[in-house]
C-alpha cells in the first residue's frame, strides 16, 4: 500500500549497527497534542479506539506521516491485556487507569487468568496486520512491565510512593512470586503475539520500577525480567527496555538480554556509559525543553545527539512521553533537526 522505501535506520540502530542518521521517534507520539487525535477521542473512549482496528492504526500512523520519525508504535495501552484475564480496570480522565478489584492476596492472584491473545485482544493483533501494509517504518509493540502492572493492580490506580505495592511484595513474599510469574508470563504470550502479527521491535515499559532500590530490583524483579527478555530474544526482534528515574538500575539492565535500554532525563548518555551500559540506548530529551524556545530545545537536543553519536547504537527520544501542550510545529522542527545531524558539526 506505501510505495516509499522501507526506512530500517530504527532497527539498524538498535542493533548497534551504523546509520546514515540518527533514528527517532517519540514516546507519547500518538496523543492529545495532536488535533486530528483529538477529534477521534472526541468520537470514542480510549479502549474503544483500540477495539476499532482502522481507528487504532489510523491513530499510530498519524505521528509517522505528520512528524517524519523513524519508528511507529502501536496505539494502546499497558492495561489493555488486563481487562481480559479478570482485571476490572478504566482508564479515567484526568487520573489514568483505575482498578476496582485490587490485588490484596493469594488468593486474588490465583483468581488471574491466562491470555489468549487471538480471542481477548483479536483487534490489537489486526491493527498490527493493517499498520504492517500502510506503514513505511518499523511498527513497535509493547507491553507493560510486571512491576508496573502490578503497581496498578495492588494500588488500585496510579501512586506517588507505592507503598502498598512495596508493602505487598516484602510482606506476601509467595503471592508477589505468583504475581510476578503470572505477569511474566501474559507479558511473553503478549509480545510474542505482537511480533507474530508483525511487530518488528518490541518496548517493555516499567515504568515505575525506579520506585526500587537496586537490591530490591535484583531480588524481586530481576528474574522475571530476565526470563522475559530470554524468552523474546528467540524471536529474533530487538527488544527495549524503559523506565523512569531509574538510573540507579541501569548496571542491573546491562545484565539483561535485551538490546536497547531507554533513558530518562535524569541520567545523562555520557554518564550511562561511563557506568559501564553497553547495551544500544535510547533517549533522553526532557519532554518539558519542547515548550523551551527554540534556541534552548536546540542546543539540548545537539548535545544529546553528540553523546549519543560517539557510539554505534543510539536513538533519539524523550525522557518520557510527549504531553499535551506540546506543539506538532515544535516535533517537526525537532525531527528534522535531529535528521540532519552531523557528528561535531
Amino acid at each position: 500500500m506505501n510505495a516509499k522505501p522501507f526506512n530500517d535506520t530504527f532497527l539498524k540502530a538498535c542493533r548497534k549497527e551504523a546509520t546514515e542518521h540518527v533514528p527517532v521517534w517519540y514516546m507519547r507520539q500518538a496523543g492529545r497534542y495532536q488535533p486530528e487525535y483529538r477529534a477521534i477521542r472526541a468520537k470514542h473512549s480510549f479502549f474503544e479506539m483500540n477495539y476499532i482496528p482502522e481507528v487504532c492504526a489510523e491513530v499510530t500512523r498519524l505521528p509517522v506521516e505528520q512528524l517524519g520519525v523513524d519508528a511507529a508504535i502501536l496505539f494502546a495501552d499497558i492495561m489493555t491485556p488486563l481487562q481480559p484475564i479478570g482485571v476490572d480496570v478504566n482508564i479515567e480522565s484526568g487520573i489514568g487507569p483505575v482498578i476496582s478489584n485490587p490485588i490484596r492476596s493469594l488468593a486474588d492472584v490465583n483468581r488471574l487468568g491466562e491470555l489468549d491473545p487471538l480471542s481477548h485482544v483479536p483487534y490489537i493483533m489486526e491493527a498490527i496486520k493493517i499498520l504492517r501494509q500502510q506503514l513505511n517504518v518499523p511498527l513497535i509493540g509493547f507491553a507493560g512491565a510486571p512491576f508496573t502492572l502490578a503497581s496498578y493492580m495492588i494500588e488500585g490506580g496510579p501512586s506517588k510512593h507505592y507503598h502498598k505495592t512495596k508493602a505487598f511484595m516484602y510482606t506476601e513474599p509467595e503471592a508477589w512470586q505468583a504475581l510476578m510469574d503470572k505477569l511474566g508470563d501474559m507479558t511473553i504470550t503478549y509480545l510474542k503475539a505482537q511480533i507474530e502479527a508483525g511487530a518488528q521491535a518490541v518496548q517493555v515499559f516499567d515504568s515505575w520500577v525506579g520506585a526500587l532500590n537496586d537490591e530490591d530490583y535484583r531480588t524481586y524483579i530481576a528474574p522475571v525480567m530476565h526470563r522475559i527478555f530470554s524468552a523474546l530474544k528467540e524471536t529474533g526482534v530487538p527488544t527495549i527496555y524503559f523506565g523512569v528515574g531509574a538510573g540507579h538500575l541501569l548496571l542491573e539492565w546491562n545484565q539483561l538480554p535485551v538490546d536497547v535500554v531507554g533513558l530518562d532525563w535524569r541520567m545523562t548518555i555520557k554518564k550511562a556509559r561511563e557506568l559501564g551500559v553497553t547495551k544500544a540506548l535510547q533517549g533522553n530529551l526532557d519532554p518539558t525543553l519542547l515548550l523551551a524556545p527554540w534556541e534552548m530545545l536546540e542546543a539540548k537536543a545537539k548535545e544529546i545527539l553528540e553523546q549519543g553519536t560517539e557510539q554505534p547504537g543510539y536513538i533519539f527520544n524523550l525522557g518520557h512521553g510527549i504531553f499535551p501542550d506540546a506543539k506538532v510545529e515544535t516535533l517537526q522542527r525537532l525531527t528534522q533537526f535531529i535528521h540532519s545531524f552531523k557528528k561535531n558539526a
